[in-house]
């Protein structure tokens, strides 16, 4: 069943619903093509084109800053820790950027193909759909540095709630937009110290489900391949649904990130009512991806259009 979520369609600082209507009508049907042909390829590519979209919004805004590649000694956003190697799907973006300027040279930014992405990444995996907002402007600067602004796997609730609310975001946005996990994988990096050494114990994280623990130690040993990865839910690991949070409540959350969402009752609550409709989260996880779409957005005469989305325009 595919669910269309309306989410309202208002201009917001110079995005609008179908901005590419008149200078490039085929620009969505392009990205989406992409889009559903890379994933068809590589399922893993759904949880990783949507989280693209959250970690450039996180950083400099909606600017596309994700993509630059680093140049010399100037390391980018990519070279990260937070993003290198777990953050991946750019050569999705590229293929779309690649296809667009064939129709229409310079008109669709990358931060917009960004941002369909994600739009589409979530009906190809979760069969429902919104409505992007369009028109931001790409971004010429991409900082390593700047990267201290994405919240880390290790941040508990109330670190969570400051790092969204610092991006007009509220705490059940952040809970909503946490259901992203429901899909793709994890790098056993990421949540290795619950297994292994959790407040410097030794032990394993008592909060994770034992039985959880057992499996995730087979799956990544003491030390594992950098590559190693696994499904960050497990019964439905490439479909974008609820079960994210009814993983939740029986423990089987990755990341101390997920786990935390449990102890504060106001996120709990938000877990539940998740968990239990499936509808009411789909429609809330739509706009809260509008939502979040908005951040610190360039357009109109901001920033620039590029030409390779992996580099900045030189005249």
């Amino acid at each position: 069943m595919l669910w269309i979520v309306s989410v309202r369609a208002d201009n917001f600082g110079g995005l609008k619903v179908g901005f590419y209507s008149q200078s490039c009508p085929q620009a969505e049907s392009i990205i989406s093509s992409a889009v559903s042909e890379a994933i068809k390829r590589d399922p893993k590519l759904v949880g990783a084109l949507i989280r693209m979209h959250f970690h450039d919004c996180f950083v400099r805004g909606c600017d596309g800053s994700i993509l630059l590649d680093s140049i010399g000694a100037n390391l980018a956003e990519k070279a990260s820790p937070a993003n290198s190697p777990s953050l991946h799907g750019f050569q999705v973006i590229d293929e779309a950027k690649k296809k667009l300027e064939a129709a229409c040279p310079q008109v669709v930014s990358c931060a917009d193909i960004v941002a369909f992405a994600a739009r589409d990444s979530s009906y190809e995996a979760g069969q429902f759909s919104w409505q992007v907002q369009a028109g931001r402007r790409d971004g010429m600067i991409s900082n390593i540095s700047d990267t201290k602004n994405l919240p880390p796997s290790t941040f508990n609730v109330t670190q969570l709630t400051a790092s969204f609310n610092s991006k007009g975001l509220t705490q059940e946005d952040m809970v909503i937009l946490s259901g992203a996990h429901s899909v793709g994988v994890s790098h056993c990096s990421s949540f290795s110290p619950r297994l292994y050494n959790f407040s410097n114990t030794g032990a394993a994280d008592p909060s994770l489900d034992p039985k959880l623990v057992k499996h995730l130690k087979y799956e990544c040993p003491p030390t594992p391949p950098v590559h190693r990865t696994v499904p960050m839910e497990s019964i439905t690991p490439t479909k974008l649904d609820n079960l994210y949070y009814s993983g939740l409540l029986k423990n089987r959350g990755l990341f101390t990130s997920d786990q935390t969402l449990l102890t504060n009752p106001d996120t709990l609550k938000v877990v539940k009512i998740s968990s239990s409709d499936p509808s009411v989260w789909k429609e809330k996880f739509a706009k809260a991806m509008v939502k979040m779409g908005t951040i610190q957005v360039l357009t109109g005469s901001q920033g620039q259009i590029r030409k390779n989305c992996r580099l900045v325009n030189r005249h």
